[in-house]
């Protein structure tokens, strides 16, 4: 696969610009977040929306569909919903004189499905996603079902503590690169949006991007460079999460290095560099990983957190060249 030129990545710089620009006037104030956003889609990447009731996560996913010109749906999680509701079932038809199951699509053939207030399904209906969110396909009845390219899924989540929700699955979480915090607006914020926007009315959005675009800005983040040396550093990151230390249950998967290496090469696209840095890696780290430690019961009534761990492990951990194996020992919190 041939490395990109400068002009190449000066054009996907400049169209990602236009797609930031678009997202600032649907989402005020929320700067490093909207950057999250984009970083995550570039890498292809799910994301999960956590925050509050009301701090703009729907109009950014909505926004975002407008934006890139892609076909967006959106499904309410509720307590009664099913499986079948996400995914499509099959309908008795009459076809061709007989009468035989046809499979109906479901929600999530879209190019953007919103899975709004996820953790209010049960563990059953949220699993549903699974397939789709790993292998971009779904089967119903023994028969496989591709979904559409590009495909992403776009949670929002209510803290866990709210009342009427359910902690998502682990096998689930891994499968989302970022978990993202969607904190509330300060006062200058809230007096923008008082002057800018309307009770029930949406804010306009132009289509800044098409699909085959946003395929095409995709396929060349996967052609940034990524050194050895950067490779090394997100595997002893990694493996540092799994500290043998009685607060901390799980660590992160394989998986996680690779999405914190996608991660990296789109930040560097995003950020107009023909190759992946120590700096995206430490950026994005919190982002991939904060989901993916999974603690012991102890460590939360004792207020630990996935940030905290892996503030820890980044502050242990040096980069630079493979360290020996006293050295990353001593990188693991413990």
């Amino acid at each position: 696969m041939l490395p990109p030129n400068e002009s190449e990545i000066a054009e996907a710089r400049a169209r990602l610009a236009s797609l930031r620009d678009a997202l600032a006037n649907v989402l005020f104030g929320q700067d490093e977040l909207l950057d999250a956003v984009i970083v995550g889609l570039v890498a292809r990447g799910h994301l999960l929306l956590e925050g509050l009731p009301g701090l703009g996560k729907t109009e950014l996913v909505k926004g975002l569909s407008k934006a890139l010109g892609l076909d967006a749906k959106r499904i309410q999680f509720t307590p009664d919903l099913l499986p079948g509701d996400i995914t499509g079932n099959p309908l008795l038809q009459e076809v061709d004189g007989t009468r035989r199951f046809v499979f109906q699509p479901g929600p999530i053939f879209a190019n953007i499905v919103l899975a709004d207030e996820i953790n209010r399904a049960s563990p059953k209906t949220q699993s549903a996603l699974l397939e789709a969110m790993q292998e971009r396909r779904t089967t119903v009845m023994g028969e496989s079902h591709a979904l559409p390219d590009p495909f992403f899924v776009l949670a929002t989540q209510n803290p866990i503590e709210l009342e009427g929700t359910y902690p998502l699955p682990e096998a689930q979480l891994d499968r989302f690169l970022f978990k993202l915090d969607v904190r509330r607006a300060d006062a200058p914020t809230l007096a923008r949006i008082v002057l800018n926007r309307e009770m029930g009315v949406e804010p306009k959005v132009d289509a800044v991007l098409d699909a085959d675009t946003f395929r095409s800005i995709t396929a060349l983040a996967r052609r940034i460079h990524m050194p050895e040396v950067v490779a090394a550093y997100i595997a002893r990151i990694v493996d540092a999460t799994h500290t043998g230390d009685a607060t901390v249950r799980f660590g992160a998967s394989p998986r996680a290095a690779l999405a914190l290496a996608s991660a990296a090469k789109a930040r560097a696209l995003y950020a107009g560099r023909l190759n992946a840095s120590f700096e995206d890696v430490r950026a994005l780290a919190p982002l991939v990983l904060r989901h993916r430690v999974i603690l012991d019961y102890t460590a939360k009534l004792e207020g630990l957190t996935g940030d905290a761990v892996v503030a820890a492990i980044l502050e242990k951990t040096p980069a630079g060249p493979a360290s020996t194996p006293q050295s990353l020992a001593a990188a693991k919190i413990g």
